[in-house]
């Protein structure tokens, strides 16, 4: 039953609550396959971070296992593995996040300056290429590419007399990890702002013309400034996942030689899976999970707070 009530004379109808389900019911078919996907990959497995508070013995099983507290934390925390892991999962993110978040912004400009449209949808093929090619095949062609007798050392073996241990020592194998992560995801983050640069209105460069402001002060002005809402927004979940070095490419690039520079939370997370020590695994998963959560409210209350309201995510 619908209620009637008036507000200042106008007479108005009160819809029932599902009513706005119902016309929108297409719309939440759509929606509905997605849904189920998170629920069961994403949300059911949360069940399983009870792990991480108990003793966990295969042989009793989840709900047998006796109730530890705190104290697989306490053990991750006072071993050194696991302190140099986040030490280098820290590390290897934020050069990532820090070069990687800003090549997708000047490509995005620098394509948006382009006025032959040939050439501009060339060059974002070519750019955004890269993110269709799994880290399994990527990682056999950059460790053959730096190898000890890759094309890259037969040049300088040419130029310096000798060949450089790319993959074998700890600071040429970070920088090849953050200049090959760069290369295959400028592409595809360059799309995002490509998008956002379509949307800005024609009138404001024209104006511009007619004040004398030329092609950097337009950029400078009217097109960065556009794209802040996005940058914002890409910044807030970037931050989320900065203890997301890239478990993918590491675990197919990285080899003994250089684990006291490579590796990462991931990694270890999967050792202590792989000895079947599933309890400390789960609990640096969950540290590792609990971070990157309160890192993005955090950032979306910043972003709010210098913004008075007007940009973040929710």
């Amino acid at each position: 039953m619908t209620k009637q009530s008036k507000n200042k004379g106008v007479a108005t109808l009160t819809q029932p609550w599902y009513s706005g389900y119902v016309r929108d019911r297409q719309l939440l078919l759509m929606l509905l396959p997605g849904m189920v996907f998170f629920i069961i990959f994403s949300y059911v497995p949360m069940c399983g971070l009870v792990i991480a508070f108990k003793n966990y013995s295969m042989t009793t099983g989840v709900i047998g296992s006796p109730w530890c507290g705190l104290d697989n934390f306490k053990r991750i925390f006072l071993g050194s593995d696991f302190i140099d892991a986040l030490k280098n999962t820290l590390s290897i993110s934020v050069l990532k996040m820090f070069f990687g978040f800003c090549a997708p912004i000047f490509l995005a400009l620098m394509m948006n300056e382009i006025r032959v449209s040939w050439y501009k949808r060339t060059v974002q093929t070519i750019t955004y290429m890269p993110i269709f090619f799994s880290w399994v095949i990527l990682g056999g062609i950059f460790i053959m590419f730096f190898s000890v007798d890759g094309p890259v050392n037969v040049m300088a073996k040419a130029i310096y007399g000798q060949p450089i241990p790319f993959m074998t020592t700890g600071g040429w194998f970070v920088f090849i990890l953050i200049t090959t992560s760069i290369w295959q995801g400028v592409g595809y983050g360059a799309v995002i702002y490509l998008a956002a640069l379509s949307g800005i209105d024609p009138s404001l460069y024209e104006a511009a013309v007619v004040d004398g402001a030329n092609r950097w002060k337009q950029t400078l002005h009217i097109t960065f400034p556009c794209l802040i809402p996005t940058i914002i927004t890409l910044l807030i979940l970037s931050i989320g996942g900065i203890l997301n070095a890239g478990f993918d490419q590491i675990y197919n690039m990285y080899n003994p030689m250089v684990y006291d520079r490579a590796d990462i939370i991931d990694t270890f997370v999967m050792r202590k899976f792989e000895n079947l020590d599933y309890s400390i695994g789960t609990a640096a998963g969950l540290f590792k999970s609990a971070v990157g959560m309160a890192l993005v409210i955090g950032t979306n209350w910043f972003a709010k707070y210098i913004s008075k309201g007007e940009q973040g995510v929710w």
